[in-house]
């Protein structure tokens, strides 16, 4: 049995911690006490156990077998059952890593199982074991203080997010190649997360409205609404994220589009250059074809040729060559060829 801790708490004290779920039972009922078990990664048998030695509705056991919840809670008769969604970011790989919770509590149990490495429950048993006064509330005190627990280690998601946003904002700008990627990358993992923090604030309002009638004390009512403005402050700066990553990638899909158009208007204006350069050449070629052409002629050495023993042809062919070399290149330049 993959059985983290086990322990029966009477007056707020921890009596005894037991070997065994039947011997956990046994002193629960025989000192009027709370059980408060806590499970890792429990396989099928190991949850039927449980199921059978605390009589857990036949629902909750199914979806406990399940380890894929969303955030939830259901109550059967007097038995509540709480899905969570824990989440911590880690550093070297700036990504959020989501974890699942279930909480079973009875009139005179807990029973904690987790799927992942967050929340640390530890820390919560240690705060409500040096907290007698608030312990010996019952099993009202534990989901408080878990619930408590799971929102405080959003912090550091958040605070994660953050920066990530931030050094995306100057990724947009410097036009890092790899922005896009990661946007998409992050919006993927603040979708996940308001997944995991928007239904907490319904699921508390909900344990609210049930506060008179199941006579929550006045204190854990007070850090009850704490740990509700706290959901809700968190679910509005994601709300607030997964608006700023929708405009980055708007912003990020206009500077593509804009950088495109730089290249098109670039690639145009080098095209127009050669264009310019085309007419040139062509307009000198021109120009130099005419002479070439009368130095052609006169150049083929035939006999019976017009003018070729005349003593004024050389100067009327080069005067030829001239004015033909003029005329074309007055008329390039004003189609401004040249």
């Amino acid at each position: 049995m993959p059985i983290v801790d086990n322990a029966v708490y009477v007056d707020g004290k921890r009596t005894l911690t037991p070997d065994s779920l039947d011997s956990t039972c046994e002193a629960m009922r025989e000192h009027h006490g709370m059980a408060w078990i806590g499970l890792y990664r429990p396989g099928i048998e190991e949850i039927n156990s449980v199921a059978a030695e605390f009589g857990l509705h036949r629902l909750v056991v199914e979806d406990a077998i399940d380890a894929h919840q969303r955030p939830k809670l259901e109550r059967y008769g007097d038995q509540l059952f709480v899905v969570l969604r824990p989440a911590r970011y880690n550093d070297e790989t700036e990504k959020v890593e989501f974890g699942e919770l279930h909480v079973f509590l009875g009139p005179d149990f807990v029973i904690t199982i987790r799927h992942a490495e967050s929340p640390e429950l530890a820390i919560v048993r240690t705060r409500l074991e040096n907290s007698p006064d608030l312990l010996k509330l019952g099993t009202d005190a534990v989901l408080y203080a878990l619930l408590d627990q799971v929102v405080d280690e959003y912090e550091p998601v958040v605070e994660g997010l953050q920066n990530d946003i931030d050094e995306i904002e100057d990724q947009l700008f410097s036009r890092d190649p790899e922005v896009s990627r990661r946007i998409y990358t992050l919006s993927r993992e603040v979708t996940e997360f308001q997944r995991a923090t928007g239904p907490l604030v319904s699921m508390i309002e909900s344990l609210k409205l049930g506060e008179d009638k199941y006579d929550v004390d006045i204190e854990l009512q007070r850090d009850l609404h704490d740990v509700l403005d706290h959901c809700v402050h968190i679910a509005e700066q994601v709300e607030a994220f997964r608006v700023n990553l929708q405009n980055a990638l708007s912003v990020n899909a206009t500077l593509i589009a804009q950088q495109q158009n730089d290249e098109m208007r670039a690639m145009t204006q080098v095209s127009l250059d050669q264009n310019e350069q085309v007419k040139k050449i062509s307009s000198w070629g021109a120009i130099l074809f005419a002479p070439s052409l009368v130095a052609a002629i006169y150049g083929m050495n035939f006999e019976d040729m017009p003018e070729l023993k005349w003593h004024l042809g050389y100067p009327a062919a080069i005067v030829a060559m001239a004015i033909c070399s003029s005329i074309l290149y007055i008329v390039f330049k004003r189609q401004k060829w040249l």
